[in-house]
């Protein structure tokens, strides 16, 4: 493309050489896909998209399970200068109304499994274009469902991508809306292979010869980087399934696939290890990424000295579309977060609104080039995130005189006992620490004279059998050892699972208000 055109789905595609175009670029459930054939069928879906009604700039929701077509549809609008709206394909029909609605998207990409939900939702309207990514539907009140399939597989449609530019607007994430209503995150075209080049390429050190796995889904803005920027951006190739990530799951997929590069969150990484698993059985796996929450130091730990492999943990944002600060190869410090992401700025702002000094607590603020412009249609949002060109995470954080961020909790989360902040985090991690707790998660109570405390929910190890009186002392005596006295819970309650987000992030608002537990 020319000097004053940019556009996301060409820079990921074009220019790629004989050799990787004879790759393998995708493999999911079912079939695989090499990067020739890739190329072709985002063109085609983009040509057949065009023509079905749908036009530049026009706004598209794709609501699927990851599978091959995912890439097609997501960049097939890109180049077509059309905005995908990634949808998460767990929430209830709900948050789909409310996504449908607030986006006023045209058009409906989906899986079959999902196509009645939308059928039904565009009842009386007929407002909306709907695509399954299995088989044509003859009419559904007076509408018709064109496949994916009908509009890549006849003939190849040559077309050039749409005249965009490297700050136009791009694709939407919408939040996970755990606290609120959903906000559809608008990003720009840049923002794709900033990721890639400043994350991937030089955290990662990411080849054309790597197996990408990621646990986080698609729709997320961790996965999407993960499972498709990434291994793009470098000839690379990804597997994709449209299973859910449990732990067995992802054992049989490093295996099976010789993956090189893994993506989990650490409720996952926890899982993997209550297991008895060989890691013999992965030599192919060269590096574990960890992100979404904060990773405990005793499961950092415990990863490396069983596998022998590295794990980085990071935080990245739906916001900031990836991951800005990060823990890098031969450079990790266990329980933090690491060191900011070339290209990244931040400050950490304390209460009173000044920056913090070496090891204060503060909410964490970033300035980076992948940035959002925005929430659609929510400018108090947007006013109150998105300062100049600083974005506001939510989160608290301290930082050490070596650049290190460490993760304290959530701005909501925090709680002050005996007039000090107490990071939930910090006892989280000390709890997971005693080998018969597999997941915690703790959050501020009243006392009965109304002084605030620390309550733990408390997930255990498989096979544990203990009274739980009993563990409860094991426990306190625990975190007295390993923290500051005072810091230890006072109460505990034993849960089955944590409530959490569809991205693996404990909702501790229910837990707060005992909802749903």
């Amino acid at each position: 493309m020319n000097n004053n055109n940019y556009n996301a789905a060409y820079e990921l595609l074009a220019n790629k050489p004989e050799e990787v175009l004879n790759k393998t670029a995708f493999v999911d459930d079912y079939e695989s896909i090499k990067y020739s054939q890739l190329i072709k069928k985002v063109q085609s879906f983009s040509y057949s998209l065009l023509n079905s009604g749908i036009q530049k700039n026009d706004r598209i929701l794709i609501c699927m399970y990851d599978s091959i077509n995912y890439p097609i549809c997501f960049l097939g609008a890109i180049w077509s200068g059309i905005i995908p709206i990634c949808i998460n394909t767990m929430l209830p029909k709900k948050d789909l109304k409310y996504m449908l609605d607030d986006s006023n998207a045209r058009g409906v990409i989906c899986s079959e499994e999902l196509l009645n939900i939308f059928i039904d939702l565009n009842k009386g309207k007929r407002k909306h274009i709907l695509f399954s990514d299995y088989k044509e539907k003859d009419s559904y009140y007076g509408n018709k469902v064109t496949s994916i399939k009908s509009m890549i597989k006849n003939n190849f449609y040559q077309s050039f991508p749409s005249k965009t530019h490297r700050n136009s607007e791009c694709f939407w994430l919408y939040s996970s809306g755990s606290t609120g209503k959903p906000k559809g995150t608008i990003h720009v075209h840049e923002s794709l292979l900033n990721t890639a080049d400043l994350y991937a390429k030089k955290i990662l050190k990411i080849k054309k010869n790597d197996i990408f796995f990621s646990a986080a889904k698609l729709f997320f803005a961790y996965g999407l980087g993960n499972a498709l920027t990434f291994p793009l951006s470098i000839g690379g190739t990804s597997i994709l399934t449209k299973e859910r990530p449990t732990e067995s799951l992802i054992i049989k997929m490093l295996q099976k696939h010789n993956v090189t590069l893994f993506f989990g969150v650490p409720t996952l990484y926890a899982a993997i290890l209550n297991t008895k698993i060989n890691f013999k059985n992965f030599k192919s796996l060269r590096l574990a990424v960890s992100a979404g929450e904060a990773l405990p130091e005793h499961l950092c730990k415990k990863w490396e000295n069983l596998s022998g492999k590295q794990i980085l943990d990071g935080i990245g944002s739906t916001e900031m579309l990836h991951i800005f600060i990060s823990n890098k190869i031969d450079d990790i410090y266990p329980g933090s977060s690491g060191k900011l992401v070339e290209g990244y700025e931040a400050r950490i702002i304390k209460d009173d609104n000044t920056e913090a000094d070496f090891n204060e607590i503060g909410e964490l603020e970033i300035k980076g080039p992948t940035a959002a412009i925005g929430y659609w249609n929510k400018p108090e949002k947007t006013k109150a995130t998105f300062i100049k060109k600083w974005t506001k995470t939510g989160d608290k954080y301290t930082r050490n005189s070596l650049g290190v961020y460490t993760y304290c909790g959530r701005t909501d989360d925090m709680m002050k006992v005996s007039g000090q902040y107490v990071s939930p985090f910090e006892i989280e991690a000390a709890l997971q620490s005693h080998p018969a707790v597999l997941e915690a998660a703790v959050v501020g109570k009243f006392n009965d004279d109304n002084l605030l405390k620390p309550k733990a929910y408390i997930v255990l190890n498989k096979n544990i059998n203990i009274n739980h009186r009993k563990l409860e002392t094991e426990l306190t005596n625990h975190i007295k050892k390993v923290l500051t006295p005072f810091k230890y819970p006072r109460w505990y309650k034993f849960l089955s699972a944590l409530p959490k987000t569809a991205t693996g992030k404990i909702q501790r608002y229910k837990l707060r208000s005992n909802e749903d537990l």
